[in-house]
């Protein structure tokens, strides 16, 4: 190879150690100053004006739009008296209109939308009937391009609805087991490369249910600060002691782990049961993806087990579309448990737990939403059973490796076209979640507003999906994006761009250890 090729490779080497077989390039820029000061400002200013409108309500000077206890019961305990409530009416309130639009077309690489006004600033909207035509959609977790109306899986499930209907009306262990439930699972499995596999009907409640089967009280679990709410509700369920690790730090999870080892539970310094690490195969807010060869590294020394979340990462990473075990080369008999979900590759509905047997045989019984929850809808079964033939090529075709591969060239494509337009653009350059630093309040709303009306749709996020200071807009890549689309939305973005001054970028890359997040471990559930 030539000398600057081996120059790559060793920093390559010395930066990631020498358990990645490819480049792992993950950036996080700092927040300039002055853009943080003036975030502060802004939010500071709107509770200002929070309280004055709040008090102007409580004279009757200004009419009261929102919920308010019934006259009767005010000497009762207030049920919403917080300071999320007061965020909702005097922060969300006012740029409300971003959220909840009503699409009324597939979620497909172009959408339709209901024109909706508000005549009294966003406490109620009405519709005028009109619909806008072709927005581009760069908001659907659409990886895959499977969210369509015509098709081979749309035919194949048309089919399967005219033969066994929309419902099972039953749990599978009483009389909602149904023969395409079990073709889906043992499909899951091969796609996987694990002994076995479950599926259920809610990706949500994959996580939030199956993690109190797993562990309980006397257990630990290790858990990244970023992960999404459904791990967090499952661990807290559980029962089980939690402790968090700062993002995909690598110092951070091993002193944990050492201390749990060293120091055993708290005062009665027994070992603790089990000790399981809970990670997210890309982290859907921050576009970064984990490190799964040195946290497998870290669980095999420690000699603890490993929950990887690949919800966004499944169909969506590695050169066959099989998820960050795939992407990073590596065995998933490494993972003991594998979860995903259906609803965001696959264009369907529900998510899957997958590893040994005698894992998947013990959930089976015991985990809540295979006990007490509806089977899945027949049709959406095969939604997904026909486009994981797709991806893994057993329908005859290529188009699925061919998704795989477009997705992977859209992604670097846009992120790499934003960062030259001078964007703060978080996460990893392979990761087709793109978060776009907006940082000001004023600026979130105006954000959705100006892409709208330039006939693109965006998620914007704010407060309390992401730390108060770094509000963001979130655009989300499918292999269904063609180059004019991402062309013409990449145009559009520079123009609104310079109109609302969002390109702060300065070059300024934060090392991973460094960025600014909770020092605190949290403890969880102590006596």
């Amino acid at each position: 190879s030539t000398k600057p090729d081996r120059l790559q490779e060793i920093n390559h080497i010395v930066h990631n150690g020498g358990l990645y077989k490819r480049p792992f390039n993950e950036a996080f820029e700092e927040t300039p100053m002055l853009v943080a000061v003036l975030t502060y400002v802004g939010y500071g200013v709107l509770t200002l004006f929070g309280y004055l409108r709040d008090f102007m309500r409580q004279w009757k000077i200004e009419k009261c739009q929102n919920a308010t206890e019934r006259e009767e019961q005010k000497d009762f305990v207030p049920l919403y008296q917080d300071f999320e409530n007061f965020y909702n009416r005097n922060l969300y309130m006012r740029i409300r209109d971003s959220w909840n639009r009503p699409i009324c077309s597939v979620p497909g690489a172009k959408v339709d939308m209901m024109e909706r006004v508000s005549h009294d600033y966003n406490w109620t909207f009405t519709y005028t009937g009109r619909v806008i035509k072709d927005i581009i959609n760069m908001g659907s977790y659409n990886y895959l391009g499977f969210a369509q109306k015509t098709g081979a899986c749309q035919e194949a499930a048309a089919k399967v609805l005219s033969q066994y209907g929309a419902g099972v009306c039953s749990t599978r262990q009483e009389m909602g087991n149904l023969d395409k439930h079990e073709e889906l699972e043992k499909l899951v499995a091969r796609f996987l490369g694990v002994e076995s596999a479950m599926a259920y009907g809610m990706g949500f409640a994959t996580n939030s249910m199956n993690i109190p089967a797993l562990v309980g009280k006397g257990c630990l679990i290790l858990s990244d600060e970023l992960n999404h709410a459904s791990l967090v509700l499952g661990a807290r369920l559980s029962g089980a002691t939690i402790r968090i690790f700062k993002h995909n730090n690598m110092q951070s999870l091993e002193k944990l782990l050492k201390d749990a080892i060293v120091h055993g539970q708290p005062r009665t310094r027994r070992p603790w049961k089990k000790i399981l690490i809970l990670v997210e195969g890309i982290y859907s807010m921050e576009g970064s993806i984990v490190r799964l060869p040195e946290v497998i590294a870290l669980k095999k020394k420690y000699k603890s087990y490993l929950y990887l979340d690949e919800a966004h990462s499944i169909g969506a990473l590695g050169p066959s579309g099989r998820g960050v075990v795939d992407y990073f080369g590596l065995n998933p008999e490494d993972v003991d448990v594998m979860m995903g979900t259906f609803t965001k590759s696959f264009g369907a509905a529900g998510g899957y737990i997958g590893g040994k047997k005698e894992l998947i045989d013990y959930l089976r019984t015991y985990s809540h939403s295979a006990a007490y929850a509806t089977s899945m809808s027949p049709p959406v079964v095969e939604q997904i059973i026909t486009s994981v033939k797709c991806i893994m090529g057993e329908d005859g075709t290529t188009i699925g490796r061919a998704r795989v591969q477009q997705l992977a060239e859209n992604t670097r494509y846009f992120r790499r076209r934003l960062k030259e337009m001078g964007f703060i653009i978080y996460g990893n350059e392979d990761s087709p979640v793109v978060p776009l630093m907006l940082y000001m309040p004023a600026k979130i709303g105006a954000f959705g507003r100006e892409m709208l009306k330039r006939n693109i749709g965006v998620v914007v996020v704010g407060f309390p999906a992401t730390p108060i200071i770094e509000s963001r807009a979130r655009f989300c890549l499918s292999a269904a994006h063609t180059k004019e689309m991402l062309d013409t939305a990449l145009k559009e973005i520079n123009e609104v761009g310079d109109l609302l001054q969002l390109k702060y970028s300065r070059r300024r890359l934060v090392p991973l250890l460094d960025r600014p997040f909770d020092e605190t471990t949290y403890e969880e559930t102590e006596d």
